[in-house]
């Protein structure tokens, strides 16, 4: 991949959900990030932000998506700023409207991790600078742009594959797989129980990706069903942060734990299966979460299987890793002066 300096397609623009970006731009933000992890191994320095402010807003905490943007930012050449829960008051005593203003002023990019998409949407509106969401409620579109690299690294292609996204359907992970995925052609199967399904907006706006990239999403309850031909069995949390509801998570949820009967499930051949989790990932009682749990329902492991987190299928190692590659790769695109005249159409 050859770059070279001028304007860009992606320039100026922020991402605050998948949708924002055509299925085309996506795939391209996944393969730049391919091209970037290759520069980084092979310490081919790639500098395209050197100069930049960046701004980290954190209303919600993260180990990885703050060491991402951190190191992404270093490595591009910029200067990352880290704003905690404490330094920020979105809505309570500064509007969103004032802060990004001010912010606007003093960093040429803004990263928001918190609660409201509505927060992140005020951030891009009025700071006049690239805001590049890091999560909340509702998506978490960096996140997707290392997951679909991980898979790529793995079967050397996207279209055509079955991911299948075990738990809480409702939550910003299964929205964004469900999207992304029907967007690049991947079917995406979201298996949980009925009471946590994703909303008839979700589903209606991925099936109409759906229809133009051939994927053929589904929503099932029933395991067997849902699992059958996976590529890749993901999972994450039952209880997202900010939620409390511990036991009523644990009881819809813990038929849907994966483990290695629902590998086997799927009949696909080992070398064509993995497995992927967004961490922290539950699968043991070495946390005080999973000591609590531990003593309150009796059970060791909850979304993911200890035995599965270790074995041969795990890719989130890789997954975590590829955090910052992406990241790299959507703040040099809308951020950087990058020469990309043409998104090329999504692989056949």
């Amino acid at each position: 991949m050859t770059i070279s300096k001028t304007n860009s397609v992606f320039q100026g623009r922020s991402f605050l959900a998948e949708k924002d970006f055509t299925p085309a731009e996506i795939q391209y933000l996944i393969d730049f990030g391919l091209h970037l992890k290759a520069l980084r191994h092979n310490n081919i320095p790639h500098k395209y932000l050197e100069g930049k402010n960046i701004a980290l807003l954190f209303e919600k905490s993260s180990t990885r998506t703050r060491a991402a943007f951190t190191t992404a930012a270093i490595e591009l050449g910029a200067h990352p700023e880290y704003l905690g829960a404490n330094d920020i008051q979105l809505g309570k005593k500064e509007s969103v409207e004032d802060t990004a203003i001010v912010l606007g002023r003093m960093f040429d990019g803004i990263e928001f991790r918190g609660f409201k998409q509505a927060d992140v949407e005020g951030l891009a509106k009025f700071s006049g600078v690239p805001v590049w969401n890091g999560l909340t409620d509702e998506w978490h579109p960096t996140q997707m742009i290392a997951d679909f690299m991980t898979i790529k690294e793995n079967f050397g292609h996207l279209r055509g594959l079955t991911l299948v996204y075990a738990g809480d359907g409702r939550n910003n992970m299964a929205h964004s797989l469900l999207v992304t995925g029907s967007m690049l052609g991947v079917n995406i199967h979201i298996v949980a129980p009925k009471e946590l399904h994703p909303s008839a907006e979700i589903i209606q706006l991925a099936e109409s990706y759906a229809a133009k990239s051939g994927a053929k999403p589904l929503v099932t309850d029933d395991i067997a069903v849902g699992v059958k031909g996976a590529n890749i069995i993901y999972t994450d949390v039952w209880v997202s942060m900010g939620e409390t509801n511990w036991e009523e998570r644990v009881n819809l949820l813990k038929p849907y734990q994966v483990n290695m009967a629902m590998l086997k499930a799927t009949g696909t051949p080992d070398d064509q299966l993995i497995f992927m989790h967004c961490l922290p990932a539950f699968h043991d009682t070495n946390t005080q979460y999973g000591e609590d749990i531990k003593e309150k329902y009796g059970i060791t492991e909850m979304e993911v299987t200890d035995e599965v987190f270790r074995s041969k299928f795990a890719r989130h190692w890789d997954e975590a890793e590829n955090r910052k590659h992406s990241i790299k790769a959507i703040m040099a695109a809308t951020l950087g002066n990058l020469f990309i005249p043409d998104v090329p159409e999504l692989e056949k």
